[in-house]
């Protein structure tokens, strides 16, 4: 456990964020964020690496795609990686026959 209420039990939200979490920004140095933030951000992470929906539901215990969804943003370096993709896809394409050029060469 990372983070612990009085005598090491359960955290409750209406004491965390006051107690625990803003003295935790601040020892990090880090500025105000929302400790749900961290959550966001982790699993944007895991879908820009590859997680499927499905892999996104499990993670976060989610039962419906639309709540996957949420974490499915697009970022210019993923639409670089993307188009960089599609632009080998086409290449290897390119340098082979088609099927008619195929059939031609038959002939």
């Amino acid at each position: 456990m990372i983070f612990a209420g009085p005598d090491d039990g359960p955290i409750r939200n209406t004491n965390f964020n006051r107690r625990v979490w803003a003295k935790a920004l601040q020892n990090a140095g880090v500025p105000k964020i929302h400790f749900h933030d961290l959550r966001h951000t982790g699993n944007t992470l895991a879908a820009n690496a590859g997680a499927s929906i499905r892999d996104l539901m499990t993670r976060m215990g989610h039962s419906s795609t639309c709540a996957a969804m949420i974490y499915q943003h697009s970022t210019d370096e993923r639409q670089r990686e993307v188009a960089q993709k599609l632009n080998d896809l086409a290449r290897g394409a390119l340098d082979k026959p088609s099927g008619t050029q195929r059939a031609r060469d038959e002939k």
